[in-house]
């Protein structure tokens, strides 16, 4: 049986895994994000390990960015200027091709998990989708007319700039931009505005009300230019369900009746919704990745 190795490549843990054609996870493992050379080191034995137990034909990564995916470039594989310590351009395809002496194809985290609910949860059937991630950091994956988005380089959805609101005081919690959708409106941003993280917020603080409003702002963009079927929205923010309503309501209402869609004016609420794969969405993303470097 032809099996795949996936690697869920975050900020704060790597999660390694073989699935078969069908998404059935065989093996996974994780282990914490240090440094470069101690977690590349892990995935190549991981994986050199799960060559000789199984058939393993390739291995996708959906990791976090910036990233070179331009195969032309002499930095194509690597992470760039990321500002995760210790990570700015470091070389990744590469590592992993030679430890493992298999194909490797790689992808933003969220372009992996997007493939994966296409292929497996929430977005099948559809040609053009988006998923959303809302936590340490705002990203989004994109799929138009069945194929991942790519261009210049992947998109980078959370940097877009959106209307700040009159009422709120804080600067904005990215590093390059300040108050752009991330530094907005992403899980740092929730804790410095606000003194606490959002798992420690209740709900009927004001926070979810302006995290809403800024989301909102950001998927009316996304929903004026890529005309989504579509929009998943996860990440470890989005585990806070009463988020949803919220911003449905808050999408129409910038939206102001403009986009004459069903499934923005009667049927939104199964229009904006949580992703299916859950916490497998990244490694199973990754999967598909490699699937796809077969084909």
């Amino acid at each position: 049986m032809a099996c795949f190795g996936g690697v869920e490549a975050g900020g704060t843990k790597f999660v390694c895994a073989v699935g078969d054609e069908n998404g059935k996870l065989l093996e996974q493992l994780e282990f914490p994000t240090t440094s470069p050379r101690e977690t590349l080191g892990q995935v190549a034995e991981f994986f050199c390990s799960q060559r000789r137990a199984h058939d393993l034909r390739a291995i996708g990564i959906g990791s976090f960015g910036p990233l070179d995916l331009n195969s032309r470039s002499l930095t194509f594989g690597y992470i760039t200027a990321t500002p995760k310590p210790g990570w700015r351009n470091v070389e990744f395809v590469g590592a992993i091709q030679r430890a493992t002496e298999l194909p490797v194809r790689l992808d933003t985290d969220v372009n992996a998990a997007a493939l994966a609910e296409g292929r497996w949860g929430a977005a099948q059937g559809l040609e053009t989708y988006l998923y959303l991630t809302v936590g340490t950091g705002l990203g989004g994956g994109a799929v138009v007319n069945g194929r991942l988005l790519h261009g210049l380089l992947h998109p980078e959805m959370g940097h877009i700039r959106i209307p700040r609101e009159q009422a709120d005081p804080f600067a904005g919690a990215c590093p390059f931009h300040r108050d752009c959708l991330e530094g907005l409106a992403s899980g740092p941003a929730l804790e410095q505005r606000w003194g606490k993280p959002g798992e420690n917020l209740p709900a009927e603080h004001p926070a979810w009300e302006l995290e809403a409003r800024y989301l909102a702002y950001g998927l009316v963009s996304f929903i004026s230019i890529l005309a989504p079927e579509r929009i998943l929205m996860g990440g470890g923010i989005m585990q806070r369900t009463t988020l949803f309503p919220l911003i449905r309501r808050q999408v129409q209402e910038i939206l102001n009746g403009y986009i004459q869609a069903p499934q923005v004016s009667s049927d939104i609420d199964t229009y904006i919704i949580p992703p299916a794969l859950g916490r497998n969405a990244g490694v199973l993303g990754a999967i598909a990745l490699a699937q796809a470097q077969c084909m």
